[in-house]
């Protein structure tokens, strides 16, 4: 059961994270949030979340940059992360072609699918 599982999004676009948040609170979850890479990083270490929703371009520290340290430290590699953004297609390409970290566990283009996004959130957390 998903019922109070920590999940942290992270995204600089206060819609975007409010929506994200509403949607996955609806649906049972518990949800942190932060604005950037760095920001997500230390509430990753802090909070040890379930799950991670991940936007690319942030303007303090990027997603890209987040998403390799959390691939990097220990306490926080095997927290699934789901990417969020408008630029999926070229992103995705670009981290499958790195050897040093493996890709994350799904990409989803800005708008949302909200049934997709929730069925691949349940099957990661459960």
């Amino acid at each position: 059961m998903a019922e109070g599982k920590l999940i942290l999004v992270v995204d600089d676009e206060a819609d975007v994270t409010s929506y994200l948040t509403s949607l996955l609170e609806d649906s049972g979850y518990q949800t942190v949030s932060a604005t950037d890479g760095a920001e997500g990083f230390k509430l990753a270490r802090e909070k040890k979340p379930a799950l991670i929703t991940l936007d690319i371009t942030m303007p303090e520290e990027s997603g890209v940059k987040m998403f390799r340290n959390l691939q990097e430290t220990e306490e926080t590699s095997k927290i699934p992360v789901i990417i969020v953004t408008g630029v999926s297609s070229e992103f995705k390409q670009f981290i499958e072609s790195r050897k040093q970290v493996h890709p994350p566990e799904a990409y989803f283009e800005k708008p949302i699918d909200k049934d997709e996004f929730i069925g691949k959130v349940k099957e990661l957390v459960n």
